[in-house]
């Protein structure tokens, strides 16, 4: 039987992703910062550890007290929404320590063992605004940029060891708290050179008219990377998130 370590599943994709894996027989160890048992189904595979992404200590202890894991989903992350001028430093080292480097240090814990088993997969959850230049999302965009870069030459450097590596770059969810935690962290939204701007981005994320993409798209493209070796290297997750991926593919 095997084992996957997911982080971020207290809700949204990384719960969905979690429950899925459950659903198809493996052992799922669900990382949360404050562990909640009571989300996910009453299972002898399930183990909820706790586990804080930007803490080098709880990545050590985590590790430990997983074992021997067969798939890494590094899923935890959050968003915030402001002009690149108006982003305090501040949230822009946030945003990249949890996204970026959490992600790199976690990765970094886990390849040991995959390397030494010559096997092992890695599916980095990024999103699909790395796909194209977008307003008030600049910070948050280069933070998850930053892991596609790194993750596809990491898949490079493991291949000679048969380590998979993929990316799954979700669309923009309803589903998730998201839009709850960059609204927790939007900056510069009442500034009057970028009222204009700010009024129409609002207005179009408020808009659900359009393709969408849902946590169990997330959960099932994640499915994919870590299930096909045929599976490409970026699968979009989402209807909105297929668009776009395709729209750059014909510009190319």
């Amino acid at each position: 039987m095997k084992t996957v370590l997911i982080t971020g599943c207290s809700s949204g994709f990384g719960l969905e992703i979690a429950r899925t894996f459950l659903d198809r027989g493996w052992q799922v160890i669900a990382t949360m910062r404050t562990p909640r048992e009571d989300v996910l189904p009453v299972s002898d595979r399930l183990r909820v550890i706790t586990l804080d992404v930007t803490d080098p200590r709880s990545i050590q202890q985590a590790v430990e007290a997983a074992g021997p894991i067969d798939v890494l989903v590094n899923n935890a992350g959050f968003g915030a929404a402001s002009p690149v001028e108006l982003t305090p430093m501040a949230t822009a080292r946030e945003l990249f320590e949890t996204n970026t480097f959490g992600t790199l240090a976690l990765t970094q814990a886990v390849l040991p063992q995959f390397r030494q088993r010559k096997a092992g997969v890695v599916v980095n959850v990024t999103s699909s605004v790395t796909l194209k230049a977008l307003p008030l999302v600049g910070v948050y965009s280069a933070s998850k940029a930053a892991v596609n870069a790194f993750t596809e030459s990491m898949a490079i450097e493991l291949e000679p060891f048969g380590v998979r590596v993929r990316l799954v770059l979700p669309g923009r969810s309803p589903e998730t708290r998201f839009g709850d935690n960059a609204r927790a962290h939007m900056y510069g939204m009442d500034n009057e050179a970028y009222a204009e701007l700010v009024q129409k981005v609002v207005a179009g994320m408020r808009d659900e008219s359009g393709p969408l993409t849902h946590a169990a798209d997330v959960a099932e493209a994640v499915w994919r990377a870590a299930t096909d070796p045929s599976s490409p290297m970026r699968i979009p997750a989402g209807g909105d998130a297929i668009a776009w991926a395709e729209a750059g593919s014909a510009r190319s």
